[in-house]
Formats: C-alpha cells, structure tokens, sequence
C-alpha cells in the first residue's frame, strides 16, 4: 500500500473515525483502525461489535492494499504533523508515515483478525445535520447514565410518516423533541432504541453536513442496526433491545399555573443560588403574582435567596428542583423566555420554549421535570 493524502484531510477524517474507539477494547484489533487503499482513494474505519465508522478520503494512490494499525496513536500522530502532504507505506509488517521531514514507523496489527464492518442499512429518509444535531442534542441530556438500566440509556426514535419523535428518561426528567425530515416513503412507520451517547456524538459529528441520510434496519429493535452517513462518513450502532417507558402518558394535559420568565435571567439566578446547596439539595422557587423567588439552604447551613420578576397565570405554587437538571433543561429549551406548566407541587412540571419566532420549534419541545419533595 502506497498513497498520497493532505494533512488537513487526513487529521480531520482520522480523529472522526478514532472517535468511538473502545477505550478497553476486548480484542487487541479492535484498537486499531483499518486503513484501505484503493483506486477510489483512502477509506479508513473502525468497528468494537457495537459501533462502527467508516470515512472516505480523496488520496492519490500508487499500491492498492490495507494495513490496521492503531487507531489512538494514528490520531496523535495525524494531528501533530506539520502542514505538508503525507506519504503513507506499507510494506506488511510495518507502516511508514512521512510528512514533510517528519517520519513515523508503526506496527500493523494482524487484519486478517479484524471484524467485518456491518452493511448499511437502506436508507430511511434524510434530514438536514444543523437540524438533527440539534434535536439529538436537546433530548440527550435527559438520557440514563446507569448502566444496570440499559433501557433508560437509549433514545427512543419514532417515525410515522414525515413525523419523527425522539424521547429520554432518566426517571427524573424526560425529554421529548418532535420535527420533521424527508421519508424514502410516505407511509414509514418505525421506532428504535439507539444509545444515547452514540447517538449523540453521531449527531454532533455531522452538525455541518447539509443532509444526513438515516438508515434504520427492519425489526426496529434487538439485533437491529440503524446508520447515519453524510459528507463521506458513514456509521453504524446496533439498536437496544428492551421495553422503553410509556412517556406520553407522563405529560400532563392540563396544567393548574403557567409562569413565564426569561431564560438567561433564570438561568443565572439559579446558578447563584446553588452555590450554597449541598450536594443532592435542591433549590425551592416559588411563584406569586408577578415574582419568582428562588431559594437554597436551610437552618445554620449557608443560605441565598434572589428575586425576579415574572408572568404568572394561574395559582401561586412552591416547588423545588434539582438545579443542575433544571439547568440542563432551560439550556435544552434554548429559547429568550421559558413557560412552565405545573399541576401541582409534588407533580412533574413542564417546561418549553416561549415568545420565540420560530413557534414550531418551539411547541416541538417538551422538557418534563420531576420535583423534589418539600419538607417544610
């Protein structure tokens, strides 16, 4: 194997394909990133049995072949060359990497021992990556973290039509964004349960491309597999398997108050506030008439309270959060005003975006926050 690639290019496309490298991997191959040549140009990928990547570079090749080496160091090594064309070499055993008058030699690792990369699915429909990245991002939080409830890790994705859905739960917030993309066919129905975290780094990494094509296997669960591509990359994650929580039935559908506020002011206030809460301690807002009254600590502990004006209509509540998630969701709501809508205090409230021009997006956010339980 032998080829020409650009610096830039092969920085760029190497630290995509090496991000979702196990950081323990099972097998020693699995380490590593599979570097393909051929008349096509330079693909590079990377596969652990549950996510794979793959990207496609413009190279001009001299000998066709491929070489797996490690994917960490590869990165390092790519990101810290000096701007001139890189010449890659590889005469089996050993790969050359020379760039300017800089030079590398890397062991390969045994290809041969290496997973085949699953198959694309066909593709689903399309939606632009500004759009996606932001809908992903917003439901992500809201995500579990504890591996023993693999369910509670995933993002729930819903598609009727044109219509797609995404939904997370911890069991502490739940988080529900619905927009609209561009189906194969009219009459799709499907749903999935993809890894969070995968889910959302996928996103993230194709923000910048114009169209993301969404491939999602048949079955919709289990063994099943959905992929992303655009701008060249492609990546693939098998779906979860399991039964995620009946959400809708957890949005209220009617409220007793609705208080409207700025958000950065909010945000900020709560920030301050919290300063004082210990760990796991809430912070208590009470609404009335035109006031918000934010308030943390209690008894001989350090305490802070802050008040700011806002829009009430309805009854006057206390009700408490924990900060860092109400943070997590004023961020999420990103808007200039935040509605919440409450029932009661020891009932979950919602929060959306208010007053923004874009009235779509904002009732296609729902923010669901549970309270913490007042003791005095």
């Amino acid at each position: 194997m032998k080829l020409r690639v650009e610096r830039d290019q092969l920085a760029d496309s190497v630290a995509w394909a090496a991000r979702t490298l196990p950081s323990r991997p099972s097998l020693p191959v699995l380490a590593g990133l599979v570097l393909t040549a051929s008349s096509d140009g330079l693909t590079i990928s990377g596969f652990d049995y549950e996510v794979s990547g793959r990207v496609d570079v413009e190279a001009d090749v001299t000998d066709e072949g491929t070489a797996l080496v490690s994917g960490r160091l590869l990165a390092d090594i790519a990101r810290s060359l000096p701007s001139a064309p890189v010449v890659f070499d590889n005469d089996g055993s050993r790969l050359s990497i020379t760039c300017g008058r800089s030079s590398f030699t890397l062991p390969t690792l045994p290809v041969e021992d290496y997973p085949q990369l699953p198959a694309m699915p066909t593709t689903s429909g399309s939606i632009s990556g500004r759009a996606f990245a932001e809908a992903v991002a917003q439901v992500a939080i809201a995500a579990g973290r504890d591996d023993t409830l693999p369910t509670l890790t995933g993002i729930r994705l819903e598609i009727e039509g044109s219509a797609v859905t995404l939904a997370a739960t911890d069991r502490y917030r739940l988080a529900v964004r619905e927009f609209s993309w561009q189906p194969q066919s009219p009459s799709i129905s499907a749903h999935a349960l993809i890894p969070a975290r995968t889910l959302a780094d996928t996103a993230k990494s194709l923000a910048d491309v114009d169209e993301v094509l969404i491939a999602l296997s048949s079955g919709g669960s289990g063994e099943g597999l959905i992929g992303f591509e655009g701008n060249s990359r492609r990546t693939t994650t098998r779906l979860l398997d399991g039964e995620f929580p009946k959400y809708r039935s957890l949005l209220p559908t009617e409220s007793s108050a609705m208080a409207t506020i700025e958000t950065s002011l909010l945000a900020d206030a709560v920030k301050r506030v919290a300063l004082v809460a210990e760990r796991n301690t809430p912070v208590r807002l009470a609404f009335e008439s035109s006031e918000l009254t934010l308030r943390a600590g209690a008894g001989d502990d350090a305490q802070a309270v802050e008040v700011l004006e806002c829009a009430l209509d309805g009854d006057a509540i206390d009700i408490a959060f924990n900060p860092a998630y109400l943070l997590d969701g004023l961020a999420a709501v990103n808007a200039s005003s935040t509605q919440f809508a409450f029932t009661q205090s020891t009932r979950p409230a919602v929060l959306t975006a208010h007053g923004d021009a874009d009235a779509d997006a904002a009732d296609s956010y729902k923010y669901l926050l549970m309270p913490v339980r007042l003791t005095g």
